[in-house]
Formats: C-alpha cells, structure tokens, sequence
C-alpha cells in the first residue's frame, strides 16, 4: 500500500514547472548548451568522456546487427546516439530543439523529426523507443512515458541512460568539475542552471518505468545508487492500462 501512495505522491508532482533562469544565466544559456553538447570546454569534454558509458549501454543491444529494428530516440539533440547506433534502419527522433540537430552530418540517418512525441502518428510501432541524458529534463514525464510505451512494439524495449540526478557522486561530479569551470568562467551559480535543466532525479525516473513496466534491468556507472555517475533502465512488457490511464490524466 505505501508504495501505492509514493507513486501517488510522484505522481501529483507532475507536470513540474522549470525553474525560472536569472537573467544573466538566461543570457548566456543557449551557448551554454550547446558548448556542453559539444565538448569545448576542458570540463565539457570530459563528461563527453564518461557519457560514452550512457550511448554504449543504449546501444548494446544491436551491436553487430547489420540492419537494427525501427527506433525512435526521445531527446535526440545533437544526434550523437547515431555515432554508437547501426546505420540502415528507420530511426525517428522527438527533439523538440531544432537548432540542436540542424546541419548536423547524422541528420541523413534520420527518417522522421518530431518536435513532440504527441505528433507521432498513432499507427507506428518501434521494436527500440531510446533516450540517452534526456528523461531528466522532460516536465511532462508520465505522459511521455506513457505514449512511448503504447508506441512500443510487443516485444520491443524502452532503453533510457540518465545520470544518477539526486546522488551524492553525481552532485560531488558536476560540482568538482563543470560546476567550478562555469563559476571560474561566468561568475555563476552552475547549481541554477543543473535545477532549471534536471526537473526529475533519477529515483522519479526509475518509479515511473517500474510502475510503467513488468520488467525493468538497471544497471549503475558506480558502486550503487548513490555512488554512481549514471544508471541505465531497460524496460519491457508495458502495462498499457496504466499507460492508458497516464496518457489521459496528463494529456
């Protein structure tokens, strides 16, 4: 029963509101990101670095697979998943940021862009819906989730890799690392903009596929839950009532 009413708990939190930026972190936000996503900056980089443990995980399951089964990436960005993904398959993304992907030399592996999952026409199925670095970000997440689920194939798998947001090593990590760069270089509070970008920890995230799924594997970069850089949730087996039941309650 108690964990009936933790999801409950969870789930009245959503959909979350994005803490407002400061003006001057507003200012500079855009480039920002993209620096991050691009690894320009000696901090940056190496957390490029240590997210190739996030992009292999993903991807681990069509490693050597000469045609990969229909994909859909949430979050997609940059398309860096691509560089660690089988070329030749239908691979359509949710990125809702089109200047993030825009000119991008991967742009040609990808069928279909939608900016939200909701346009994704009904009828699709994917034997892979992926995620690398993005289900913290989502306000939305149950509804997201849910429509995911019901875009899944029935033997198809939810593969997401999210950094263990709400960890002691995780907060230690940025802190130690991009946190200090960006104060050095900005004269700013990193820990804002972490709470603006990072509206779910990774506990929610993993209450949410467990309650979503029958079947749920994680593994953790790190010793644990709480010392740990990263986690990865491979779901399967979705309970389409109670994805049914979060499409309509958050739609």
């Amino acid at each position: 029963m108690s964990g009936a009413r933790d999801l409950a708990a969870l789930l009245a939190r959503f959909p979350k509101t994005r803490p407002t930026l400061p003006p001057k972190l507003a200012a500079i936000y855009t480039r920002q990101y993209l620096e991050n996503r691009s690894g320009e900056t000696p901090a940056a980089s190496l957390s490029q670095r240590l997210e190739r443990w996030l992009h292999h995980q993903v991807a681990a399951d069509v490693k050597g697979v000469a045609t990969p089964p229909p994909t859909l990436e949430l979050g997609a960005g940059t398309l860096n998943q691509l560089a660690y993904e089988p070329g030749g398959g239908l691979y359509d993304i949710v990125e809702p940021f089109h200047d993030l992907f825009e000119g991008s030399p991967m742009i040609g592996a990808v069928r279909d862009a939608f900016p939200d999952i909701r346009q994704i026409p009904a009828g699709r199925r994917y034997a892979r819906v992926t995620s690398v670095a993005s289900l913290e970000h989502i306000c939305d997440l149950p509804f997201v989730l849910a429509r995911a689920a019901r875009l899944l194939a029935p033997d198809g798998t939810l593969r997401a890799a999210i950094p263990s947001e709400g960890g002691l090593l995780w907060r230690l990590g940025w802190s130690l690392t991009t946190g200090l760069e960006f104060r050095m270089r900005h004269g700013l509070d990193y820990g804002l903009l972490m709470a603006h970008e990072h509206v779910n920890d990774a506990q929610e995230v993993e209450t949410l596929v467990r309650a979503l799924f029958e079947e749920v594997e994680v593994k953790s970069f790190g010793l644990g839950r709480q010392l740990s850089l990263y986690r990865f949730l491979a779901a399967r087996r979705p309970r389409l009532d109670v994805a049914a039941d979060w499409e309509t309650r958050f739609a």
